[in-house]
């Protein structure tokens, strides 16, 4: 598939039957509901504010989080994952950022509150819901949103990624993408699990952007949070096969996956 922008993964067209995701459950889900759960969260969004020249920090490694990514860059947002806890203009100021200040912060509902905002950003959560009427429920806005998304003239320049270091455009997170699907021979229906954090915009670009450009699968696992958050009941089940590749750091000496990618190779 050729492809200018991240918003072209989800056009009307693409929409089947065929699985697209898998959380850290197991559950899969289908390019059709991708497709118009991506087109809901942006219709959702843009209610509070996001649009061109804004960022969203998007904290969790689940659907949900993924989802405020997906809509965020289909509205010229910029997503960064797992952001400081001071998201104010003043302290959030970033080097190579040259798009204005945080618009949104969507987060776990237990977590939102941990945030300091700018004057007018919005705070959402998502899985239960908050007693706090500021808090708007990002779960309740994605079932009562419109299922269509106009159309927005997306630029391939457009920023789509920040870490905080440094601002990856669509064009160049879509371009690292095509580059590992040749490079590592990413076929329709293979799965990439992602065993790296999605704060690092390698991750995104190869264990995301890639297997949905590919046609492929992507597979969401609870490593990409960080190992605090893990059970240590199930510790075990992470060590489990789940796919062809596992996007990784060399940090991490074997992955149950018979290919791995390590971010140190993925060049963005």
């Amino acid at each position: 598939m050729t492809a200018a922008t991240v918003g072209e993964l989800f056009t009307r067209d693409r929409r089947s039957d065929r699985p697209s995701l898998e959380d850290a459950t197991g559950r899969t889900y289908d390019t059709h509901w991708l497709c118009t759960s991506t087109w809901k969260a942006g219709n959702f969004l843009r209610h509070s504010g996001v649009r061109e020249g804004v960022r969203v920090g998007v904290v969790g490694s689940g659907p949900m989080a993924l989802l405020s990514f997906f809509g965020t860059a289909l509205l010229e947002g910029t997503t960064r994952f797992d952001p400081p806890k001071n998201l104010t203009s003043e302290a959030a100021r970033e080097p190579t950022a040259d798009d204005g200040p945080y618009r949104a912060v969507v987060a776990p509902t237990s977590r939102v509150g941990d945030f300091e905002l700018p004057d007018g950003a919005q705070r959402i959560g998502y899985g239960a819901s908050s007693d706090e009427p500021a808090v708007h429920h990002f779960d309740k806005g994605l079932w009562s949103e419109n299922p269509s998304f106009p159309p927005i003239d997306l630029g391939s320049g457009t920023p789509l990624l920040t870490d905080g270091e440094r601002m990856v455009t669509h064009g160049e997170a879509l371009e690292c993408a095509r580059e590992i699907i040749e490079t590592e021979e990413i076929e329709a229906g293979d799965r990439v699990v992602l065993r790296a954090p999605l704060a690092d915009p390698r991750t995104v670009a190869a264990g995301v952007i890639a297997p949905l450009l590919a046609d492929g699968v992507f597979v969401l696992t609870e490593e990409m949070s960080g190992f605090e958050e893990r059970d240590p009941d199930k510790r075990g089940a992470y060590a489990d096969n789940r796919g062809a590749y596992a996007v990784t750091t060399r940090e991490r000496e074997s992955v149950p996956e018979p290919r791995r990618l390590d971010l140190e190779g993925v060049s963005l």
